[in-house]
């Protein structure tokens, strides 16, 4: 086992070994949110601020943790989700990362705008993976990708509504990585990648090719980073509707998750579609700021579809304690963000690995002091405290 491993016993463990050894505009990337980050802040003050209800005297000599979802048998209820760029926090990191949840029995979700392309993971894993979809202007290009993802064995389709445009993020603005085109940009994000050795080494020098492995087809020889964000906002089709989902069905037969819901009304259009799931999400705090935590928003939407659809939820989830916490409140199962991507910078595969590994030991302890022996036995009766429907706790 590593020093680095050893060393942490938590995503905020991990997140404090990334900061140190990624140049500041990834690390900013990853960690940060949209205009004051309210959102982001509330994500998990929320999550905390939910108490459990402690019983004892039953009989939790065994604890089941598996689940099935969209007729795969999950070790746990948690996903890795889709995370831009995580490629360039360690040598071809979702492939990394991808092998990690193989591994956990858990399925990891590949972005998009992820700098391994839809074939490598494939070909560093055994097992399916997700993909997720933004709405591109070019629907040939889609296409092409949704038959690739397809023909590659892809078991899912997260379907990501909530970034019809880019949201603003200061963050990435102080750092160097928007707002600074051109060579003195890229001499800046050069400086903070020599600045940072172990980085330099590890995905600077040998984790190339750098570039957005699914998208490297239509940006030609324009792959900086600066080609990223002129590609986002060139390419994200603000005019997309409920009705352009009748495009991704005409092209993908399998399980299609619809991420970024926050309201009931939504919630309600995905099931009247045909989405076999949902994800609880307000893209990490990373898009509108101010609005709903996941936790506060999730009751109400799982009591309206929940036995139409599967939903899941994210932001916030820092521990196996927040994912029981997410479960309580009504959701199926529960995608892994920043945890993940903090551990893959500091310790790649294997910190993936063992952040899963932690994610399932602090579950056990969680469902045992709550007198829960499988994941269907977690509900809302194991809450000493509750979001009712207008958001405010009990």
């Amino acid at each position: 086992m590593s020093r680095k491993i050893r060393t942490a016993a938590s995503a905020i463990d991990y997140r404090e070994l990334a900061r140190r050894r990624l140049p500041p505009f990834l690390f900013e990337y990853i960690d940060g949110g949209s205009y004051a980050e309210v959102t982001l802040k509330r994500n998990v003050a929320d999550l905390e601020a939910i108490a459990l209800r402690q019983r004892v005297l039953n009989d939790v000599s065994t604890i089941d943790l598996a689940t099935t979802l969209f007729g795969q048998r999950l070790a746990l209820p948690v996903g890795l989700a889709p995370i831009g760029l995580a490629g360039m926090n360690a040598r071809r990191g979702e492939v990394q990362a991808a092998r990690a949840a193989e591994a956990a029995g858990v399925p990891f979700c590949l972005s998009t705008v992820s700098a391994c392309p839809l074939d490598e993971v494939a070909a560093g894993t055994t097992k399916p993976f997700w993909f997720q979809l933004y709405m591109i202007r070019d629907r040939g290009f889609m296409r092409e990708l949704l038959e690739k993802a397809r023909a590659l064995g892809c078991s899912a389709l997260v379907f990501t509504v909530d970034m019809p445009v880019p949201g603003s993020r200061y963050r990435d603005y102080h750092s160097g990585l928007a707002g600074a085109p051109g060579l003195g940009g890229a001499l800046r994000r050069a400086w903070q990648g020599a600045t940072h050795p172990r980085w330099a080494w590890d995905v600077g020098l040998n984790g190339r090719p750098h570039q957005l492995g699914n998208v490297a087809p239509v940006l030609g020889p324009n792959t900086g980073l600066e080609d990223f964000f002129a590609w986002m906002r060139n390419n994200f089709d603000p005019s997309v509707s409920w009705r352009d989902l009748d495009f991704i069905r005409q092209t993908w037969d399998g399980p299609l998750i619809i991420k970024g819901i926050l309201d009931v009304e939504d919630a309600k259009a995905a099931a009247a579609i045909g989405a076999d799931g949902i994800v609880v999400s307000n893209h990490g705090g990373r898009q509108l700021d101010g609005v709903l935590s996941s936790a506060r928003a999730l009751p109400p939407i799982a009591d309206a579809v929940r036995d139409r659809l599967a939903v899941l939820a994210d932001g916030g989830i820092r521990s196996g304690l927040d994912v029981v916490r997410m479960l309580a409140l009504g959701a199926d199962a529960v995608l892994l963000g920043r945890a993940w991507v903090y551990a893959l910078s500091a310790a790649g595969q294997a910190g993936v690995a063992h952040v899963l590994r932690q994610v399932e030991a602090e579950m056990r302890v969680a469902m045992a002091l709550t007198g829960c022996t499988d994941i269907s036995s977690i509900d809302r009766s194991r809450l000493a405290n509750q979001f009712p429907h207008n958001g405010m706790i009990e």
